[in-house]
């Protein structure tokens, strides 16, 4: 299994990094936070968790080991697969995951779409105490008002399709998060704040 992985950024997508590895590029799926701490032409490491499919090799990449585990252990639940568990690491960090299950706080689990009220019991019961014991949680800013580029907007819209939101819930998010301003943001601020707003009450 390939634990870590260290190396150059070569690019960066909305829901992927592709870092150079022994001269190889290598892409990586990843969530919206890990992507956000990454600068192309700079070294990174990443750890790592390997899907191997009959038909297919994926590599999911981490910040760091706590939520590559995290991902790992979200999957022994029923019915969670890993594009399902990387749509639970973007809405929840292992910390409020930890409290949530801690909590049997079934609506912050449901804030994951592809997420029900009984695949939320079961990550309680199956989850149970395996997560570890939650550390206090931290608050989070809002982003500040900008203005959003359509390009921009669309490339967002179609990554929170992609994690499992409807398009009008997306799009949605994305006009609270973004009002019009002075400033331009930056998709991967926008996609950030945008699964802030979706994981709210």
């Amino acid at each position: 299994m390939i634990s870590e992985v260290s190396g150059v950024v070569l690019s960066l997508r909305l829901d992927a990094a592709v870092l150079a590895v022994g001269g190889v590029g290598l892409l990586l799926s990843a969530t919206p936070n890990t992507l956000a701490s990454l600068r192309v032409g700079t070294p990174a490491r990443l750890a790592t968790s390997l899907v191997v499919r009959e038909d297919s090799l994926t590599l999911f990449g981490f910040a760091d080991d706590d939520a590559r585990d995290t991902f790992e252990l979200v999957q022994t639940v029923s019915g969670v697969g890993p594009r399902l568990a990387l749509a639970i690491m973007a809405v929840h960090d292992p910390q409020t995951l930890r409290a949530a299950v801690a909590s049997e706080d079934l609506t912050a689990l449901m804030r994951v779409p592809g997420i029900g009220r009984k695949g939320a019991q079961r990550m309680v019961l199956e989850l149970g105490d395996r997560l570890g014991p939650p550390a206090s949680a931290t608050a989070v800013s809002a982003m500040p008002s900008a203005a959003v580029d359509v390009g921009v907007r669309a490339q967002v819209v179609s990554a929170l399709v992609g994690l499992g939101w409807a398009a009008k819930q997306a799009d949605d998010a994305v006009i609270a998060v973004a009002p019009d301003g002075d400033a331009v943001v930056e998709a991967a601020a926008l996609l950030r704040s945008a699964l802030r707003h979706l994981g709210r009450p």
